[in-house]
């Protein structure tokens, strides 16, 4: 097996990876990586790519919640390719369709199918805090950071980790007590936030938890 190190990146540290999705045979989406990029990918078992324009890491979802688990990572006879198949939640495109590769010459705008709105999927409002809130959480897990408390609550272990969970559920009950709708956002937000150190803690991603509740829609 070839060793990290021996893929051929391009003169600015760049291989380009081509993203498919491993259940239909779809190709998703191209962007690139680095050597960081890369080893990210492999150490959290989700895509991470090298934004060209910031010149920075990206995480692929952790704004719409798309996230993308990978389950191979294959590179071509040269080295300086790789392809990465991954089991795609939601759609691939900030556009709204499943791939991004939904543009065929001579098409029409209008006839490009969408499967999800680009604004409801993206914006703000929508649910994906939570998604950014574990992948804060899930990289302090991967690289600890000091004065970081939930780099703490790790270093702790899950004895501790429970011990919150437990304490802030007490504190919600109270406050529903209270009837203080304000005291009622601010300790079932700490409860959220325990609760999804305790999913970093066993590698359980939130997509999994929301595939649990669609489960329950009766």
């Amino acid at each position: 097996m070839m060793e990290i190190d021996g893929i051929r990146y391009d003169a600015n540290g760049l291989v380009p990876a081509i993203v498919q999705d491993e259940a239909t045979g779809t190709v998703l989406m191209l962007a690139y990586m680095n050597r960081e990029s890369l080893m990210k990918t492999i150490a959290t078992g989700y895509t991470w790519f090298y934004s060209r324009s910031r010149n920075s890491l990206w995480h692929k979802g952790e704004t719409s919640g798309h996230v993308q688990k990978v389950k191979d990572i294959f590179y071509d006879c040269d080295a300086d390719t790789l392809l990465v198949k991954v089991e795609q939640t939601g759609v691939a495109c900030h556009e709204g369709t499943f791939s991004c590769f939904s543009r065929k010459l001579g098409q029409k705008q209008s006839e490009i199918e969408r499967v999800a709105d680009p604004q409801a999927e993206y914006g703000e409002a929508s649910i994906t805090i939570l998604h950014e809130l574990y992948h804060i959480i899930n990289d302090r897990k991967l690289n600890p950071k000091e004065g970081s408390y939930t780099t703490y609550l790790f270093d702790k272990g899950q004895d501790k980790i429970l011990k919150k969970v437990g304490e802030e559920s007490a504190e919600t009950i109270i406050a529903s007590k209270n009837n203080s709708k304000t005291e009622i956002l601010y300790e079932m937000a700490d409860l959220w936030y325990h609760c999804l150190v305790l999913l970093a803690y066993h590698g359980i991603t939130p997509t999994e938890l929301f595939a649990e509740l669609k489960s329950r829609r009766k």
